[in-house]
């Protein structure tokens, strides 16, 4: 199981990595028009875009950094918990756009990330 864990949890931390450099790098319109179903950048402000990607880039290192520095590794669930409220917001505006193939990938987001905080919270925690 903890393999299992560490598969998910870096593929997770790479794919928010990316996106969450993505969200900070490139500018609202080159953002949006990157890829097709990153249209809902047109319901929120640049700014907001901007926070959502600080979330996403400290949620990966949350994933990865307490394991590998060796401390405070209780922080992993936590940021797993994180990205579950995070992908619960971006399914709720995916839900709302009617984007229903963009929102089922999101759910599977959330799914993984639910099970990485349970899996460190209840089944191999640290």
């Amino acid at each position: 199981m903890n393999i299992i864990l560490w598969i998910v949890t870096i593929f997770l931390a790479a794919g928010f990595l990316a996106g969450g450099l993505a969200m900070l790098l490139l500018s609202k319109e080159r953002f949006r028009n990157a890829f097709e179903g990153w249209h809902y950048a047109d319901d929120f402000p640049g700014g907001f875009l901007k926070v959502i990607g600080v979330m996403k880039v400290l949620a990966a290192a949350g994933l990865i950094l307490p394991v590998v520095t060796g401390t405070a590794t209780w922080l992993v669930p936590y940021a797993a918990l994180g990205l579950v409220l995070l992908m619960t917001g971006a399914t709720t505006t995916r839900i709302i756009r009617k984007e229903w193939g963009s929102a089922a990938g999101d759910l599977v987001f959330w799914s993984l990330a639910a099970f990485v905080a349970f899996g460190r919270f209840v089944v191999v925690p640290f």
